[in-house]
């Protein structure tokens, strides 16, 4: 049953109503901030005092005083002001929220409930936080149910997450949008409705998938990589197919309708190798064309490259290995050595998918490492697609930092 709005629906926190704190910049970043660029580092700023998280503040520039723009601040993080608007013309007030999230409906509206897309695709994001102008505010639907995120105690100090639930379900007449917190660990809320017992069923594409929402990784799915699994399955009929750091299988089951003649899935953890067997049953492939084998990546690469057997179709979506800027140099290391081992178990002329979703590595940096690990392996590649996150993931222009997800297909010779 979906939960009412309450008259008091409220989508801020009650300390946006106080006077707010006035940060003066340290340096220039007029231009950069205009721009739309929403974040300003502690380093940027002459003081920063003492406050509540997710405290209101008015950004001055660093010659006159003058005001830039308005956010929260988080006097703890090294990203201390997250900017919510740079137009002297608006208030942050619950209407400004409200705003954004129409705003933010009305896109996901235009791709997902079109008379063309109506129920093809049930599970996509709604807000992406500073995407959709709404900062450390992440909320994924799947189905019935939505997932709610806040990005560090600044967002949770600024945003009213009940009543942002509220507005989610009566919108979109769901049964359930439950909390999950940022940290492993923590425990999650259900907003509105009852906390979820079971994996929640949801169509991409017309294909039947499930997001364990309360457990999972991310919110329970890895909805930004719909569109790269699109293209794998457009490329996979007739070959044999290499998933690894398959999770619950999603680039498996596109490969699998794609006409792939075999599959072999290979994860780390367990129970995302048995989703990963039940996603390919939900869909109705033939159990004998999917193998799955619960273990290491690196460790099956390189047990396969000693046996030289190779897929015509290798896929190596790994989870992020650089959670830092520090960690960028090892980060590209172990990519490095990915690429190497996946351009050796792929056939002459075959095809390797390679993604990273670290945001601390370029795309740039990316495709060096890719180059430097098919000369490692002593083959040549032709690129034949490089892409990103998908439209409900969209990105302010002068923020790259927010494009984290690259994904680039190559032919092997």
């Amino acid at each position: 049953m979906v939960m009412k709005p309450k008259h008091d629906q409220k989508f801020l926190r009650q300390a946006i109503s106080t006077i707010p704190l006035r940060l003066r910049l340290g340096r220039d970043l007029r231009r950069l901030l205009k721009r739309g660029h929403p974040w300003v580092f502690a380093e940027a700023l002459r003081q920063c005092p003492t406050a509540a998280p997710g405290t209101p503040v008015i950004l001055l520039d660093h010659r006159k005083g003058e005001e830039i723009g308005r956010g929260f601040y988080d006097s703890q993080s090294a990203l201390a002001v997250r900017m919510c608007t740079v137009e002297a013309s608006e208030t942050i007030n619950d209407t400004w929220a409200e705003k954004r999230f129409t705003r933010a409906l009305s896109l996901r509206q235009t791709l997902f409930f079109s008379q063309n897309g109506t129920g093809q695709t049930t599970g996509f994001r709604l807000f992406n936080g500073e995407g959709d102008g709404l900062p450390g505010l992440v909320v994924d639907v799947y189905g019935d149910t939505a997932v709610l995120q806040l990005d560090g105690d600044g967002a949770n100090g600024f945003w009213h997450s009940l009543g942002i639930a509220e507005w989610v379900a009566q919108k979109l007449s769901l049964k359930c949008v439950y909390e999950r917190p940022r940290t492993r660990g923590d425990l999650g809320r259900a907003l509105v409705g009852i906390k979820p017992t079971a994996p929640i069923a949801f169509l991409e594409n017309r294909i039947h998938f499930t997001a364990e929402v309360v457990q999972g990784q991310k919110t329970g799915f890895f909805l930004d990589q719909r569109e790269n699994r699109q293209q794998i399955r457009q490329v996979a009929a007739g070959k044999r197919v290499l998933n690894l750091f398959g999770y619950t299988g999603g680039f498996s089951v596109y490969a699998g309708l794609g006409g792939a003649s075999h599959v072999t899935t290979v994860d780390l953890a367990k129970p995302a190798i048995e989703t990963a067997k039940h996603h390919w049953q939900l869909n109705g492939l033939p159990a004998n064309q999917h193998q799955t084998i619960v273990g290491d990546a690196f460790e099956f690469l390189e047990q396969a490259n000693k046996r030289h057997t190779q897929w015509e179709l290798v896929i190596i979506d790994p989870p992020s290995f650089a959670s830092a800027k520090k960690a960028v140099p090892q980060a590209l290391t172990a990519y490095q050595k990915l690429v190497a081992a996946g351009a050796s178990a792929t056939t002459p002329a075959g095809l390797l998918a390679m993604a990273s979703c670290s945001s601390h590595v370029t795309l740039n940096d990316f495709l060096e490492v890719c180059t430097e690990g098919i000369s490692t392996a002593k083959r040549r590649a032709t690129v034949l697609v490089i892409n990103g996150q998908p439209p409900d993931h969209p990105t302010p222009l002068a923020l790259p930092e927010f494009r984290y997800l690259k994904f680039v297909l190559m032919r092997v010779e």
